[in-house]
């Protein structure tokens, strides 16, 4: 019998699944839903090259997937929301229709954090390409645009409305930015790129309200803004899976493999995930993770398909992120959680150049790169080999 899959979330870990698996061998029909009803786009630049302006729409779309998906007999279904899975009867049922499966790969993605009480004053966030499309035209020059957020979205955003010469604030609450991602002394360089750019960084204080005289933040004062921007965060789009016996918890829980597991903690046959949504035990690192990155959508996407189709790997990325901030890319290889140490081996971060390496115990487990794309990129071979901190510094050239 010709087995039917179905791929719940056509974003960019839905489609380089269906792609990998026919590029795999599988024969059998693919469905693909997509909640959106736009053709598949990339998201990394809506928040760069789409809201600057210097990107058209066609510029977005995943390759050549408008002719590829029929051309490998993908089936794709635009604006289609999944509302509930039956796994007894192996259904997926959506606002529209059901569709049967043989296997199911859940790729359902993430969709944004919003704050309450924000619904008084021209209110945005950035996730979609309507959500670009809605706030491109306000960024002009000499507007007054306050950022919510200070991770690597809103960053992204403050630093594209900075070349179009609006009057930027970021507001974060947490006392150092992108702290949970870096760490507090590269987290602290990294914000520091922030007022070298003319953005006022506002750190340590929540918002309040967000009324129509401009951000209200909890310490009583008052912004005033004719654009907010909302970025503090994501959750994951699980809410229709409430029911189905599908494992939940800040994502799908998978096996290492990238197989889904059901509330008992046993593997759901024929049921897998990768993308934002997916939670899963990196064994590289001894971590249970969920990584919201382009690099690691496409390598899951890649491997939850030799999933289905039998393999039986772990799945074991080195991840890997970057972000485009004013003039400056910000790279991160490996993991900076629970780290004992982090140094500084070439540059200074502080100043917007330099490479800093982390270590945790006797090993190096991640590397961050400001303005050091090739010197970064050196260090990939270390971390996948799992190279100790002597290694490392050897490498950077730096006494022990």
């Amino acid at each position: 019998m010709v087995s039917q899959v179905v791929i719940v979330g056509a974003s960019l870990a839905g489609v380089r699944c269906a792609e990998a698996l026919r590029r795999h061998g599988h024969e059998g029909p693919i469905t693909l839903l997509g909640a959106e009803s736009h053709r598949p786009y990339d998201r990394p630049p809506l928040s760069k090259q789409f809201l600057a302006g210097v990107a058209a729409r066609d510029r977005l779309w995943l390759g050549r997937v408008d002719t590829a998906l029929s051309d490998q007999d993908i089936i794709h279904h635009p604006g289609v929301t999944a509302t509930s899975l039956n796994l007894n009867t192996r259904t997926v049922h959506t606002t529209g229709d059901s569709f049967a499966f043989d296997s199911l790969v859940i790729a359902t993605g993430t969709s944004v954090r919003r704050l309450p009480h924000a619904d008084a004053a021209p209110v945005f966030t950035l996730r979609t390409l309507d959500d670009a499309e809605a706030l491109a035209p306000r960024l002009i020059d000499g507007a007054r645009v306050v950022v919510v957020g200070a991770g690597f979205i809103g960053a992204e955003v403050a630093s594209t409305a900075r070349a179009k010469g609006c009057d930027v604030t970021v507001v974060e609450a947490a006392p150092v930015p992108l702290e949970r991602q870096l760490g507090e002394a590269m987290g602290t360089a990294c914000a520091a790129l922030h007022e070298r750019n003319g953005t006022r960084l506002i750190v340590g204080i929540g918002v309040a309200s967000i009324e129509a005289d401009g951000v209200h933040l909890a310490d009583g004062s008052v912004i005033g803004a004719d654009v907010v921007v909302v970025g503090i965060g994501v959750v994951p789009n699980t809410g229709w899976l409430v029911g189905s016996g599908v494992a939940v918890t800040d994502g799908v829980l998978c096996d290492a493999t990238c197989q889904v597991v059901d509330t008992e903690h046993r593997v759901v046959e024929g049921v897998f995930a990768c993308g934002d949504v997916a939670r899963w035990p990196n064994d590289r690192y001894g971590e249970v993770m969920r990584i919201e990155h382009w690099t690691n959508a496409v390598e899951m996407a890649e491997h939850a398909a030799q999933t289905v189709l039998g393999g039986t790997e772990p799945f074991t990325p080195v991840p890997y992120f970057w972000s485009d901030q004013y003039s400056t890319k910000i790279q991160f290889l490996g993991r900076s959680t629970a780290f004992d140490e982090v140094r500084v081996v070439e540059g200074d971060p502080a100043a917007g150049v330099g490479v800093a390496l982390y270590r945790k115990g006797d090993l190096l487990v991640g590397a961050l790169g400001l303005n050091r794309i090739k010197a970064l990129m050196g260090y990939r071979p270390l971390l996948v080999d799992g190279a100790t901190w002597a290694t490392a510094l050897d490498h950077a050239g730096v006494a022990t």
